[in-house]
């Protein structure tokens, strides 16, 4: 049985309570239900009954695939049979890739960093070294690859690992200068050690430093090359167990190459210099070049360069080798960028890089080290980016990429999700977006084209949106859990550019990205797209296919919050906000920078951040600028911040507010409707006595350090600003926005206060600009009181009451066909605006009669006079017709704007007004959901009354929340500050999941956390990745069909034939009896405290996950099958063994009878 708080029942009836009354009148309450965790059907009943069809039966969390870049690189390997790519990263994460569609994430445990990648060539397995000295064995024949054995190192340090084709046992070089061997398929350290002091010479004195480089060598794989770090370079013989040669060179070695004959090796050194070596004369190598060196006139030796750190030699039959290397640049050219060197023959081509070089592979026709190796594509691993150059074309082009790694191209700093999205909305941005592509690239196909992937059962469209750092928005086709890009617009375009240094002189507030995207809002019906940006600007998009070349219309709109121009009395004796302008440094200090913007000479009023585009300006198929809305100075102060945007295509309005108020604009007339502060949007009806207050001090300090200060503390909403103490986790718990500001772990001074206090809780000390890839945890402190915003608390009793909260923003804005009042009789058109004390204000919309006259009868805004209130500030609204189903908001059917058969404007627009289902009867009442940081209420209309209130948390707050369709119903689906994930039942609130699931570690996850329709929701994981994931059992289940598979069945190519006489005096080039060498009973036991050996629990996970699909059983067959003929392998060896044994005793008790067989008893 279920325990529940009745402290918190209590709390939550409490909190229901003022709702009835201020709505004028409470429901009976008498029949509502109390649910565990603080929920209470409180203040009356429906009229009838809903059925609700979702239980928790439907709901589960599970990740579904990760998209984009990985984060910080490490290590890369490439499978030239499989043809699939792996790459490592220093969390520990690595990522394999196959043809679009196959890519699989996965996490080492320990997060160590990994050093290394390993493919077991065709085998369907691969090798990961990690930094904690731990080898892993992972298995790719399922679709979510698992451990199957660990092995970690206790007394030395791994350095570098070495597994040569279609070999069972793996080198292992260590710091300490050792190399030991390990069987791949028991994951056992043999006994066979090559110890550092046995393979150098004994004269030596100095340590040869760690092993860097471990290879067989092409012409005989009993013979093992080891290169240090110091230059020495040791051949070993592994069968005599002796060194057959030793080199040394001066220089630091980074990395060694064979060349496919096993004759001759090539170095890389520290000094920017190559040397090839020939086996037969070791003593110096026959060929040193410093590629990028300067020749000196005198004949000395060229400058040295920069370190080659990785080289690679690799043959052709018909050509030249290629030689390829990373690094060597000349120290003179500080500036030029990182470089991948290609030197064909006489012929030298280097390629710069946008980002440092973390490794390269070079692809080749053959597995085999042996043959000619034919190289066709290197892969180039950046810190930031992946690219394949095509070495079969003079000039080697590029591949295009057909991965969506560019996310990050420039940070994302917000995101949306679309599931279920119309249907025509993917071909036709693909149309435009195909005509921007970029041209150049190779006509081959792209090379890494392992794995298989089909569409699984999963077939809706899905859309997801990305806003940048740098303006640009990208749209992507997320359909069947792929990534594919469609369309990128630039909304930087509308304005003018910014010349060096004009902007602190003029009007710009934001030191870096002035464009960057901070709110997005689409409708994907009539495909109007809005953005704010955080220069306090909006941009209203209407999608045509057709180009035009017009003018960018544009408004400016003033909106200021007139408590900003009063402050509290200072009484005499211990003042609590002292007058900011004596308290100058501080005030700097908090801003972060000291790059102000200062009133020189006049007060900046009526100017916008950004210059609009003045003269006509082509725009290309697409999305194209309809309006312009920027927000202006106001008295020296400069605008705020969006905290809250809507659009409504069937109204034709776009509202949007910020910590100063609310303004609604007509962008079909393109006129301004309204430009309220938040306070007198109540009129009447404001439920707090506010007492009026001295006039500021000094006005004219009202401009200096408010500039706003990049992106580091913009967000969509007040929730979304964690404070410190999340970061420091005071009493284990979050602090709300709304909480008190002393718990936020960051003391404030008198002037850190006052300061705090005029900027108000929407104004933050703004940063240096980053992106929600970047953000700091380190966020606005204000300095409101604990509001709990229940409508019974006093707001008049001192000064830390609401004369503290000088201002109240807008948090969430909801165009809806609603009861605006009490009486209402039937449905209109309305505004619901939410604000962050938790308030609900309802506008109504007057609306011209007849669509002929929308375009010349002005659109009325006036206050409704209801308003309803919740704890914390508001997220979200939804409405539910009288059957409990979702209604979607009235919008526009989409049509060219620009169409040739529509030369003018009076064509009549097709408006939606309801959502399908209930265009029949909207019945007499709805419901109204509404949702806030603190908790979430279900109100009747147009009674007001509140049916369902549940508290859905005390100690945190909520990040995200979203109304979302799942399985033909609707729940309520919220993310809290505290990483639990929660889904209520709609109307009626009762939980159906909460599973602590994500913990909020970073801004970066609270900035882009969003749930969609049909249970799929995703976040930015890392500054370059973004991660999906899903809270529907259903498709959890499927999930297994629907991934892609990494090994595939493929033929491994066989060797070239050599041939006699190469044969016989080529060389042997034929493997020999590794086994018998390392194996237990010629090397012996290794030491057990040098590796423990770790098991695995790759075979049963993969069982797990394969039982989810078609395959399970056919997986656990497998899987019994292979422990079976193991178990028998087991039994033959040890049955083998008795009869050796059994055979031995026969024979010896055979001597023994015929050697006493004839002598009597005293003989013996």
């Amino acid at each position: 049985m279920k325990k529940f708080n009745f402290r918190k029942v209590l709390d939550g009836l409490t909190a229901a309570s003022p709702v009835g009354s201020s709505g004028g009148g409470s429901g009976s309450g008498a029949g509502g239900s109390v649910h565990p965790g603080g929920t209470a059907g409180a203040a009356g009943t429906p009229r009838e009954e809903i059925q609700e069809t979702l239980t928790s039966d439907y709901f589960q969390i599970c990740k579904t695939v990760r998209h984009g870049f990985p984060y910080l690189p490490t290590a890369l390997a490439f499978d030239p049979v499989q043809k699939i790519l792996a790459i490592g990263t220093r969390t520990g994460a690595i990522r394999i890739l196959g043809r679009p569609g196959v890519d699989c994430y996965c996490q080492h445990e320990s997060g160590a960093a990994v050093l290394q990648l390993q493919f077991l060539i065709n085998e369907g397995a691969l090798v990961s070294a990690c930094a904690d000295d731990a080898l892993h064995l992972w298995n790719l024949r399922q679709k979510r690859p698992a451990i199957l054995h660990s092995l970690k190192f206790n007394r030395e340090r791994i350095t570098y690992c070495h597994l040569p084709f279609q070999s069972k046992w793996l080198y292992v070089g260590t710091e300490r200068g050792n190399t030991h061997i390990v069987n791949i398929e028991s994951f056992i350290l043999s006994g066979y050690v090559i110890m550092w002091n046995k393979a150098i010479e004994l004269s030596t004195k100095t340590h040869p430093g760690p092993v860097v480089h471990l290879s067989d060598s092409p012409r005989d794989e009993g013979k093992l090359l080891i290169g240090y770090e110091n230059g020495t370079i040791v051949f070993w013989d592994l069968r005599s167990k002796r060194a057959d040669l030793r080199a040394y060179y001066d220089e630091a070695i980074h990395s060694v190459a064979w060349h496919h004959e096993g004759k001759q090796f090539m170095c890389s050194h520290s000094d920017g210099s190559l040397t090839l070596w020939n086996l037969k004369s070791p003593n110096r190598p026959f060929q040193t070049t410093i590629p990028h060196g300067k020749v000196q006139r005198d004949g000395k030796k060229p400058e040295s360069c920069k370190p080659i750190l990785k080289v690679e030699y690799k043959t052709c039959k018909n050509s030249e080798p290629f030689v390829v290397f990373s690094g060597g640049l000349s120290y003179d050219k500080p500036c030029r960028r990182p470089s991948l060197t290609i030197m064909h023959g006489k012929a030298i081509t280097v390629l710069e890089m946008d980002h440092p070089i973390v490794d390269f592979l070079t692809l080749c026709e053959t597995p085999y080290p042996n043959e000619f190796q034919e190289p066709y594509a290197v892969v180039v691993l950046l810190e930031k980016d992946l690219i394949v150059v095509d070495l079969t074309q003079t000039n080697f082009p590029i591949f295009e990429n057909p991965y969506p790694i560019d996310i990050h191209e420039s940070p994302v700093t917000c995101t949306e999700y679309f599931a279920d999205c119309p249907p025509d909305l993917i071909p036709v941005l693909y149309s435009v977006g195909a005509k921007h592509k970029k041209q150049g690239y190779s006509n081959k196909e792209w090379p890494i084209s392992g794995g298989a992937w089909n569409l699984g059962a999963q077939t809706y469209p899905e859309i997801i949106i990305t806003g940048h750092a740098d303006g640009s928005v990208k749209f992507w086709d997320a359909s069947a859990i792929t990534l594919q890009m469609l369309y990128k617009l630039k909304t930087s375009k509308v304005f003018e550019k910014q010349k060096v240094g004009e902007g602190k002189a003029t009007a710009e507030i934001v030191e870096e990205d002035p464009f960057a995207v901070q709110m997005m809002y689409w409708c994907p019906e009539s495909r109007i797209f809005c953005v704010a940006g955080v220069s306090a600007y909006v941009i209203v998009y209407r999608f045509s296919k057709h180009e035009v070349n017009t003018e960018i219309a544009s408004l400016e709109v003033r909106l200021q919050s007139e408590v900003e121009d009063i402050i509290t009395p200072e009484p005499e004796t211990n003042p609590p906000f002292p007058d900011a302008s004596s308290q100058l440094p501080s005030l700097k200090s908090l801003s972060g920078s000291t790059n102000t913007v200062a009133c020189e000479g006049t007060m900046k009023d009526s100017i916008p951040c950004l210059s609009v585009k003045a003269r006509p300006v082509r725009m290309p198929p697409g999305y194209q600028a309809d309006l312009v809305i920027q927000l202006v100075w106001v008295d020296g102060e400069p605008p705020q911040q969006i905290t809250s945007l809507a659009v409504n295509s069937a109204y034709g309005l776009v509202a949007f507010g910020n910590c100063n108020g609310l303004a609604v604009v007509d962008f079909m007339q393109k006129t301004v409707l309204l430009s309220m502060g938040t306070l007198d949007l109540y009129g009447s009806s404001d439920p707090y006595q506010r007492q009026p207050r001295s006039p500021r001090k000094s006005r004219q300090f009202a401009a200096d350090n408010f500039c706003m200060r990049g992106l580091s503390n913009f967000y969509p909403d007040l929730t979304k600003r964690i404070r410190t103490s999340y970061q420091n986790h005071v009493n284990g718990h979050c602090t709300s926005p709304t909480s008190q500001s002393c718990s936020s772990g960051k003391r404030l001074s008198s002037a850190d206060v006052s300061r705090a206090n005029r900027r108000g809780p929407g104004r933050p000390p703004f940063r240096k600009a980053q992106s929600a890839a970047c953000m700091e945890i380190s966020l606005p402190v204000t300095t409101e009181e604990n509001r709990e915003n229940s409508f019974s608390r006093s707001r008049s009793s001192s000064v830390s009451s609401i004369d503290r909260d000088s201002k109240e923003a807008i948090t969430a804005l909801f165009f809806m066909e609603s009861f605006a009042r009490k009486n209402d009789s039937a449905v209109s058109s309305c505004l619901w605006v939410g604000t962050g004390l938790g308030m609900v204000i309802i506008l109504s919309l007057n609306l011209p009669a007849s669509d002929d006259l929308r375009h010349s009868e002005p659109v009325v805004v006036s206050p409704s006079g209801t308003v309803l209130t919740l704890k914390g500030a508001v997220l979200t609204f939804a409405c539910l017709d009288c059957m409990g189903t979702l209604t979607h908001q009235p919008y526009e059917v989409w049509r060219d704007p620009h169409s040739a058969d529509d030369g003018d404007k009076t064509r009549k627009r097709k408006l939606v007004m309801h959502s399908p289902s209930s265009s029949q009867d909207m019945g007499d009442h709805q419901f109204a959901v509404i949702c806030s940081e603190k908790q979430a209420k279900v109100f009747s209309l147009p009674s007001q009354t509140c049916l369902y209130v549940h508290n859905i948390t005390e100690t945190s707050f909520l990040l995200r929340a979203d109304v979302v369709t799942l399985c033909n119903s609707v729940c309520l689906a919220c993310f809290c500050a505290n990483g639990h994930i929660m889904t209520l039942s709609l109307p009626s609130l009762r939980p159906l999941l909460d599973m602590n699931y994500l913990p909020v570690t970073d801004m970066r996850i609270a900035r882009t956390f969003c749930f969609t329709n049909e249970g799929q929701a995703l976040y930015l994981s890392s500054p370059t990745e973004i991660q999906r994931l899903t809270y529907s059992q259903e498709m959890c289940d499927n999930l297994q069909d629907m991934l892609g598979d990494l090994f595939t069945p493929v033929e491994t190519p066989e060797a070239q034939n050599r041939g006699f006489l190469k044969g016989l005096f080529g060389g042997s080039g034929q493997a020999f009896d590794r086994e018998e060498l390392f194996g237990e009973a010629t090397a012996g036991k290794a030491s057990r405290s040098l590796a423990q050996h770790i098991p695995g629990s790759g075979g049963i996970e993969g069982v797990r996950g394969a039982a989810g699909g078609v395959i399970g059983d056919l997986t656990r067959a497998r899987i019994a099958l292979d422990e079976r003929g193991q178990k028998l392998g087991e039994l033959d060896e040890r049955t083998a063994s008795m009869m050796a044994s059994a055979e031995a005793f026969s024979k010896h008790a055979h001597e023994v009878m015929l050697k006493y067989k004839d002598k009597k008893w005293y003989q013996f």
